[in-house]
């Protein structure tokens, strides 16, 4: 009898490392990992079930039929408890349902809490550009929001307003400027995104080593005065020549293929990178010892900023 209850208490018998299809994304994470808050769903899935019990895509992998880039963020929270958003996240709401989903109660009353305000630009002064460079809005620099204009007698002068009084012959004010434009032309802040599309295979094995390609091509994306001032002769403007030194582009590329001196040459430029994003896809393709393995692509931007 002591031999069947001892038996039955045994725990499900799940690998050590599982890995999750969800949403068509996939995810490779410790079994601890996914049960680390008792009584939710994941929790349940993973030691009050067997294995054969969860449904699995064709690759055996466990799947859930859920948001598969938001499940990113639940999977950081199951690691430390810690809830860490990107600022200005946009998906809060879609992110406490997914939460509410995987019966993650403190995760759902973290998420409905009032959002404390981050560093950066206020909410106000970000905007997109009409080209469709995500960046702060075009105002002038004579612009103040309404509360400083109030309370600009009563003390020091705005720099914005001071800056647009300003004059070569010291007299009337000359015109606004942009904040891409500076008094002496010497200057100009924005916004340039580069990117790469990139690829390597990976064994079966996860300790086997990964087996990179070469970058292919670093794509330039911004204004036309400020890519060619950064890059100089190592722009590639083939695909876009004559284009007018105002206008926005996404066509140039750069005629090395290291991501280290773009970023060398941004950096010495006075950018910092403000954003990053990347975008992947798996696939299998059987190597000459029928082993399958995997090929991962991917494409990713790195947005930065000058002011």
């Amino acid at each position: 009898g002591s031999g069947s209850s001892s038996s039955s208490a045994e725990p499900p018998l799940f690998p050590d490392i599982v890995e999750l299809n969800v949403g068509g994304q996939v995810y490779v994470t410790r079994r601890c990992t996914v049960v680390s808050v008792p009584d939710s769903l994941l929790w349940r899935m993973f030691t009050q079930q067997q294995p054969q019990e969860l449904a699995r895509d064709s690759k055996g992998r466990f799947f859930l039929d859920r948001d598969g880039f938001l499940f990113r963020y639940i999977l950081d929270y199951l690691r430390d408890l810690q809830l860490v958003l990107p600022d200005y996240f946009p998906e809060r709401s879609r992110l406490q349902r997914e939460a509410e989903y995987f019966e993650l109660p403190e995760l759902v009353r973290r998420l409905g809490a009032p959002q404390q305000p981050g560093p950066g630009p206020p909410p106000s002064r970000r905007g997109v550009h009409k080209e469709g460079s995500l960046g702060d809005e075009l105002l002038p620099l004579g612009y103040a929001e309404p509360e400083q204009q109030e309370g600009a007698s009563a003390g020091a002068p705005s720099p914005t307003l001071e800056l647009a009084s300003r004059s070569p012959s010291g007299g009337a004010a000359g015109p606004l400027l942009t904040p891409s434009q500076s008094l002496d032309g010497s200057r100009r802040s924005g916004y340039i995104t580069i990117g790469y599309r990139g690829s390597y295979t990976i064994g079966r094995d996860a300790q086997a080593d990964a087996k990179f390609r070469r970058v292919a091509r670093i794509t330039v994306c911004g204004k036309t005065s400020l890519a060619k001032e950064v890059f100089g002769d190592t722009l590639n403007e083939s695909r876009d020549p004559d284009r007018p030194p105002e206008r926005y582009t996404s066509r140039y590329y750069l005629k090395f293929n290291f991501l280290e001196q773009a970023f060398d040459k941004l950096s010495e430029s006075g950018f910092h990178m403000v954003a990053c994003s990347s975008t992947g896809t798996c696939a299998f393709a059987s190597s000459t010892d029928q082993s399958e393995d995997k090929i991962w692509t991917s494409y990713t931007e790195y947005v930065f900023c000058r002011e």
